[in-house]
């Protein structure tokens, strides 16, 4: 610290640790895997602890051990972050790149459950906006994290360690979230949002009682809620880190026809599968959005001038 606020010589040397440190550092404090995989949609945005799930009505506290996990993890981010800021030329985008999959699957990792998720994402904005070659790095970068798990909750919390404040970072979550809706969809990963194979429920009449379908039925109707819920907020990211262009109106504009259609006029509810009305909430907002930006990037009536021909 006192380096970094006070003059220094060029001789002076900041040291920085390097990824094989980090990955040991986290590693030493329960790291293991990121492969977490949640059994159902969270209420809010972001994981749910382990230890929030036996809550009741706030009578239960961290233990000392919690406590030293999460003072660890954020000074071990809040230390990366200063390295970052004091020497922004120092590590090469190869090693940028590395440190932030390493980070965001950190994020992920059951051990670290409690690695605080504003800490990470500050360094997360400052490691991008050290990239040199950017945007250059920025498909590879993509692709990487990308892989980072195979469950679509996972990725898409991937995608919220990146807040919507800079520019880099809005391009990275309208990008990554593209990249992750085609994986989870098995297409290529150009595909176009207005072009994504269509994921729905049975437009079939419900039985009244959720417990009168077969078992393997009501999970296959939860899986695929569960699917939707996660696809629609990449979608409604996408969306919203783009200016709608003419051509991109009119297909908005289907894309919210197709909503209404398949998700909140066919899909029935029921007291038996909350999991469905969680759906048509997230469908009915986002449908609210994006006729709100069509309203606001309605392209300008083409209308017929005769003087075009003189």
């Amino acid at each position: 610290m006192d380096s970094f606020v006070s003059p220094v010589s060029e001789d002076a040397h900041m040291w920085c640790p390097q990824l094989p440190e980090i990955r040991e550092a986290l590693h030493s404090l329960g790291a293991h895997s990121p492969a977490w995989c949640p059994q159902a949609p969270a209420e809010h945005s972001g994981r749910v602890p382990k230890r929030e799930a036996s809550l009741s009505c706030g009578e239960q506290q961290d233990t000392p051990q919690e406590t030293a996990l999460d003072i660890s993890l954020s000074y071990i981010c809040k230390f990366l972050t200063l390295c970052a800021l004091a020497q922004p030329g120092a590590t090469t985008d190869g090693n940028l790149l590395d440190l932030m999959e390493l980070m965001c699957r950190a994020g992920l990792d059951v051990g670290l459950r409690l690695l605080p998720k504003t800490d990470l994402q500050q360094l997360l904005l400052q490691l991008l906006e050290n990239i040199r070659q950017w945007p250059g790095k920025l498909q590879q970068l993509c692709s990487a994290l990308s892989l980072a798990s195979d469950h679509h909750h996972n990725l898409l919390a991937l995608v919220q360690f990146f807040p919507d404040v800079t520019s880099r970072s809005r391009r990275l979550r309208g990008q990554l979230s593209l990249v992750v809706i085609a994986r989870v969809l098995n297409q290529q990963e150009t595909l176009p949002l207005w072009q994504e194979k269509a994921q729905h429920l049975d437009a079939g009449p419900s039985p009244p009682c959720q417990e009168q379908q077969p078992k393997a039925s009501a999970e296959l109707d939860h899986k695929v809620c569960y699917l939707c819920h996660s696809l629609l907020t990449l979608a409604g990211v996408v969306v919203s880190c783009q200016d709608i262009t003419p051509d991109q109106w009119g297909e908005l504009r289907l894309l919210c026809m197709q909503l209404d259609r398949h998700i909140s006029t066919h899909i029935r509810e029921s007291p038996e599968a909350m999991h469905r009305t969680r759906l048509k909430d997230l469908a009915a907002q986002t449908y609210i959005r994006w006729q709100e930006l069509l309203s606001h990037w309605q392209p300008q009536a083409q209308y017929f001038s005769p003087w075009e021909e003189i």
